[in-house]
């Protein structure tokens, strides 16, 4: 799991300094509008919501793009797109098991893409069931060591923050901890996190692998081709893949 996560979090910390922010940007609205559409436009009604805006506020998301994106999504405001989510599943280079999230207005423009975006980087698309049971939906929390208080937090502090609410597994994943639960009590965490104090980066429900592949160098640098190629992609709003990089290709890859 450690490399995995460590891998997750430095993904998630490129894409927030990367080039490519417009487009990240875009889907983190794409996120807040079907939140709003699915369970109301009031946050403190819809956690979903919630957890949505919190995401989008941490990426530097401006208020007034997120203000639009939940009246779009409630009805309030005209404009919202009818998105559908949909799961590929695939195999990327050296095995890797891979889960592709969208969120599209246009299945047939979704298929074609990421078929086009698998096959040229070295993968495959496979049957669906054929990849999933190799994940679990999980609630997954992250909580940066230094805290925007100025006070850092330990390990200590989130475990015994979140253990009656559910956490699983506390993982130090570098500059952060990742807790791990149920997705069920994904919004029990994140609500014992904000009653202790405990600032956090995001809570989201995501998929989290059972068993890992480990790559090396080389077969780092072409999932990480595959992965930022299929992330390019408008429709495309995350990839879970199964492969553990270790501390040494991760310093390797990020020198790069």
């Amino acid at each position: 799991m450690s490399g995995h996560s460590k891998w997750a979090t430095t993904k998630h910390k490129k894409a927030v300094i990367d080039a490519r922010r417009g487009k990240l940007f875009a889907k983190l609205i794409k996120n807040v509008e079907v939140a709003a559409r699915m369970g109301g436009g009031d946050p403190a009604g819809n956690p979903t919501l919630y957890d949505a805006i919190q995401k989008a506020k941490k990426s530097s998301v401006p208020n007034d793009n997120i203000d639009r994106a939940v009246k779009r999504g409630s009805g309030a405001e005209a404009g919202g797109a009818d998105y559908q989510t949909i799961m590929y599943e695939g195999y990327g280079p050296h095995g890797v098991a891979l889960l592709i999230e969208c969120l599209t207005d246009n299945k047939n423009r979704a298929a074609m893409e990421v078929r086009t975006a698998i096959s040229r980087n070295g993968g495959n698309l496979a049957d669906p069931g054929s990849v999933s049971y190799m994940f679990n939906r999980k609630g997954v929390v992250i909580v940066p060591k230094e805290q925007e208080s100025g006070k850092p937090v330990e390990e200590d502090d989130v475990l015994e923050a979140t253990l009656d609410a559910g956490a699983e597994e506390v993982n130090d994943i570098g500059e952060a901890f990742e807790v791990i639960s149920e997705a069920t009590d994904l919004v029990a965490v994140r609500t014992a996190l904000q009653a202790a104090g405990v600032d956090y980066d995001s809570a989201e429900a995501s998929f989290v692998p059972t068993m890992t592949v480990e790559v090396d160098l080389d077969e780092a640098r072409k999932v990480v081709r595959l992965v930022e190629a299929l992330e390019d992609l408008d429709d495309v709003q995350d990839v879970f893949g199964n492969h553990d990089v270790s501390d040494e290709v991760m310093a390797a890859l990020d020198e790069e």
